[in-house]
């Protein structure tokens, strides 16, 4: 793991001059800061494999490490990179936190950013001290709730969380099932159904609840799922859960576009460089392990049946970043990218498995040990095939544009 190929595979494009200064910044600090504390993050899975980069490094390392990381992010810029400036943010696109976040994900180690969901930019006035504020200044998280026992894949049509009205207030009862970050989240945002007639055309309804509301119970699945050796995916129960009418995010009935809002960009175009990075780390390590590895007296860089498996691990890496650059331009151009974050999630995700199994299968039985990333970066990518919507589900909406009139 100490020696890694590091092959740069082209971009597709020229990025613009400052978007490139951030990424060979994001690639400087993994190289030097990163890495280097990677097996001691490794050593530690019960402890490590938090969704929350804050609790995940401070279980793990000492509180000088921590802060140092949290320096770094800060004094360089990283930590809102991707925010608008009118909010202390860099104001950079998309485009350009999709082009250094694939540095991070290099790495096993997480790297300290602002967690604000694209959708809190709807709070209003009374709201941005309570909610947006604080996730800005890193001092309170998120957790998005949509997805349910029955209503996974269609979760506009299966809805069964229902917010009614009482008063001033909302009354929510129903269960949210999945919901990552929920139990360390300070509040959470609940998607439910406020007209049943019309529900994701205007029927559903986007609430900001807070963790501590008595009315709402987190509850650690029975099992854990693969993804994590300790669970960072809860189900949420609410009964007669009462919020006030400012509880409300955006307008009434519109809490189902903001949560596409927020699925395109964070749970699908983000998921490409999410797996990008981990992908281009699997080939450099491959490629470093191919040349010095011998059996039967030569290296298994030799030997074709490597060499294939390496070439399609470099195709694949070469149309994932084409395909995120393009969707993430685009949106930053205005344009609706829909259809491309589903496409980037799709490729993203099932090139992304079949990339780091061919780097762990490279590896042989080194690949499966838990001092190297590789399996912890095939179960993350391997995921990404299912959360968020799952690589059939993103065949559908493409389709459906594909045949649209």
């Amino acid at each position: 793991m100490d020696a890694i190929a590091d092959v740069n595979t082209e971009p597709a494009f020229a990025l613009p001059s400052d978007v490139q200064e951030f990424k060979d910044l994001a690639r400087q600090i993994v190289r030097d800061e990163l890495l280097p504390l990677e097996r001691q993050y490794l050593a530690h899975p019960g402890k490590a494999h938090s969704l929350r980069a804050r609790d995940a490094l401070r279980n793990i390392f000492p509180t000088e490490t921590v802060e140092r990381l949290y320096k770094i992010s800060k004094d360089t810029g990283l930590w809102g990179l991707h925010m608008p400036e009118e909010y202390g943010g860099s104001g950079l696109g998309l485009l350009a936190k999709a082009a250094i976040l694939e540095e991070f994900y290099y790495t096993a180690v997480p790297f300290p950013f602002a967690e604000v969901p694209n959708i809190l930019y709807m709070c209003d006035p009374s709201q941005r001290d309570r909610y947006l504020t604080p996730c800005i200044e890193g001092t309170k998280l998120a957790a998005f709730a949509q997805t349910e026992p029955d209503a996974g894949s269609d979760p506009g049509g299966m809805m069964k969380t229902s917010a009614v009205r009482d008063g001033d207030d909302w009354i929510i009862n129903g269960t949210k099932m999945w919901i990552s970050n929920a139990d360390p989240a300070d509040f959470v945002m609940v998607q439910a159904v406020t007209d049943p007639t019309k529900r994701q055309r205007g029927g559903i309804t986007m609430f900001l609840v807070e963790r501590d509301n008595p009315g709402m119970e987190v509850v650690t699945p029975g099992l854990t799922t693969w993804l994590d050796s300790m669970a960072s995916q809860f189900i949420i129960h609410f009964t007669d859960c009462r919020v006030p009418g400012h509880a409300v995010l955006g307008e009434v009935g519109q809490g189902f576009n903001l949560g596409q809002s927020w699925l395109t960009i964070h749970d699908r175009l983000l998921r490409g460089p999410f797996c990008l990075g981990k992908m281009q780390r699997g080939l450099d390590m491959s490629i470093e392990w191919a040349k010095q590895r011998v059996t039967f007296g030569k290296p298994i860089s030799e030997r074709q049946a490597i060499q294939w498996k390496l070439v399609d691990m470099y195709t694949a890496i070469r149309a994932v970043r084409a395909l995120i650059y393009e969707a993430a331009a685009k949106f930053d151009a205005g344009e609706d990218v829909r259809t491309e974050a589903s496409l980037v999630k799709l490729v993203a995700a099932d090139w992304g498995a079949r990339c780091l199994d061919d780097a762990i299968q490279i590896h042989g039985a080194m690949g499966e040990s838990l001092e190297l990333p590789l399996t912890l970066f095939y179960r993350y990518v391997r995921h990404a095939q299912i959360g968020g919507g799952t690589s059939e589900i993103q065949r559908m909406l493409i389709a459906r544009k594909l045949l649209k009139g």
